[in-house]
């Protein structure tokens, strides 16, 4: 009885709660897992976003709603922060900015550009990239549609500039967001990774295939859960790569 007594007193608390996940969502997703939607925070607002993957590896990122419809944003984070080993820093902080150059409506889909110089997992620093690579520059389209909650659709192209192992190749990349109650969302997305499958690249060719779940926690607090290359396409990746998103999100 306890235990149901607590259960049921954490689905409240879920329930009133306004992060980005679920029907009941306060705040546009930015991205899905590793890839953007056209997702905007507010003018005046600022998130914090943490990315926790494995070798006790870190990600922290400040991202502002400069306007409407322009995000700022600077990240900073390296391996081996937690545990005995040295800390392994990435090279250089790296900066994202995006623009909606058209907002959604009830037709037209939302559509946004951008730059993101800030890749995923750990800094190959022969390769001069991340595990995976940073999107670059990019274009990503976005829409909704109600559909026992919301339904989701998001795909784009990108070109990165982590090309020292001989992959130039543009890419394309495309997701799905399904609401479950109001606070909660399952996420899956699809990496396509023609720019990470050349003989030196770190791809197998196969691509990446994502999938996590995200909940609202609190106004503005979410957290996600992820299980990122399911069809085994990183060479330095371990197979069944998990990994955990913290967001928050407040005015100033």
């Amino acid at each position: 009885m306890k235990i149901v007594v607590i259960l049921f007193a954490i689905y409240f608390s879920f329930v009133n709660a306004q992060g980005s996940a679920g029907s009941e969502a306060l705040y546009e997703p930015r991205y899905l897992i590793d890839i953007p939607t056209a997702g905007m925070i507010p003018h005046g607002n600022l998130a914090m976003d943490m990315d926790l993957y494995q070798r006790g590896g870190l990600l922290v990122g400040l991202s502002i709603g400069a306007f409407d419809r322009v995000l700022l944003g600077i990240s900073y984070g390296g391996e081996n922060l937690i545990g005995n080993e040295k800390p392994a820093w990435n090279s250089t902080p790296s900066f994202h900015v995006r623009f909606r150059l058209i907002n959604e409506t009830v037709i037209v889909p939302a559509i946004a550009l951008g730059f993101d110089s800030q890749g995923k997992e750990f800094y190959n620093k022969s390769l001069e990239r991340y595990t995976i690579k940073s999107l670059g520059f990019y274009a990503v389209v976005s829409k909704n549609y109600n559909f026992l909650g919301f339904l989701s659709f998001h795909g784009g192209v990108n070109y990165s500039l982590e090309r020292a192992d001989g992959d130039r190749d543009p890419n394309i990349f495309a997701g799905v967001e399904k609401t479950v109650g109001p606070s909660l969302s399952l996420i899956v997305e699809y990496n396509v990774g023609w720019n990470d499958s050349h003989e030196k690249a770190l791809g197998r060719g196969r691509g990446y295939l994502n999938v996590g779940a995200r909940l609202s926690v609190g106004k503005g607090f979410s957290i996600g859960f992820n299980m990122k290359d399911i069809f085994k396409n990183q060479r330095e990746i371990s197979v069944g790569n998990r990994t955990m998103t913290i967001e928050y999100i407040k005015s100033l």
